[in-house]
């Protein structure tokens, strides 16, 4: 059987990866929450939290949140995200999730990504505070009863 060698290129040459390809997963990490936090109009931790270090400043890492949420009565709150100590991630609205009926609760997850380009190698954390709806009323709550929040982070190659 003959080696067919495209282009004229040896066989090494074509199994090889190129070079210059990004968007590869190198790493993936989850972390969960099942602690209930009851939260005022004052962002505070959530307890959903995960760390990852980076093997290389070009990596990017995918944020994922499925934020455990309860809300009783009228009210809202919203979600934010961190690196370490810095904000990532601020909602544009005071609120991600809000119902207006004064004998009504919701239970539901508050999903959403976040690409980050943290630029180093050193562990980075991540994690979520959350915080009340100023003036609503109501509860707002993360993990309420012991249902679990999970937060994913994946290293992807630049």
């Amino acid at each position: 059987m003959a080696i067919i060698k495209p282009n004229n290129n040896t066989l090494s040459s074509i199994t090889a990866l190129p070079t210059g390809l990004g968007g590869k997963v190198l790493q993936v990490v989850q972390g969960t929450a099942t602690t209930t936090v009851e939260h005022s109009t004052t962002y505070a931790d959530t307890t959903l939290t995960a760390s990852i270090t980076p093997s290389s400043t070009s990596s990017k890492i995918l944020v994922m949140i499925n934020q455990h949420l309860y809300i009783l009565g009228d009210g809202g709150g919203s979600v934010k995200l961190f690196r370490n100590s810095t904000a990532v991630y601020t909602p544009a609205q005071s609120y991600a999730l809000y119902i207006n009926t004064a004998n009504a609760y919701l239970r539901n997850y508050h999903s959403y990504n976040y690409l980050d380009s943290p630029s180093s190698t050193s562990a980075l954390t991540y994690k979520t505070q959350a915080r009340e709806l100023s003036g609503s009323g109501g509860a707002f709550k993360t993990q309420d009863d012991g249902l679990k929040s999970f937060i994913t982070l994946m290293e992807v190659s630049a």
